[in-house]
């Protein structure tokens, strides 16, 4: 395993102490992120121009959705994933700039990079 980058990074063999950051940072980003969907239901659920079934659909749509990212981006927590989970979150954009410093050069290049690739899909 020389050099670094995209698709380098072999994900049985994700490095114990990214393995250790991720679970931590895991929780934060799973928090952030239902923060965030909540706030959007708030938003929904306030907007007077819209009628109380506009709402509920508008409401159900929003959650059927982001339900979905979540299930990617928080579900599952396995090593194999580690790489896809990490990447996921970031795209999602609920990983501080710190916490993602605190993993190692190979496993942020990695997980940029992958985030990318989702970005523009």
């Amino acid at each position: 395993m020389t050099g670094s980058g995209l698709g380098e990074l072999d994900s049985s063999r994700f490095p114990e102490k990214d393995w250790k950051h991720l679970r931590v940072v895991h929780g934060a980003a799973l928090e952030r992120y239902c923060s965030r969907v909540i706030q959007q239901c708030r938003e929904v659920l306030e907007d007077a121009t819209l009628t109380e079934h506009e709402r509920y659909l508008r409401l159900f749509r929003l959650l059927r959705e982001r339900d979905g990212e979540l299930a990617i981006a928080f579900d599952d927590m396995r090593r194999s994933r580690a790489i896809q989970i990490l990447a996921t979150m970031i795209r999602l954009d609920v990983v501080t700039t710190e916490e993602l410093e605190q993993f190692s050069l190979r496993v942020r290049e990695s997980a940029l990079g992958v985030a990318r690739i989702y970005s523009e899909e």
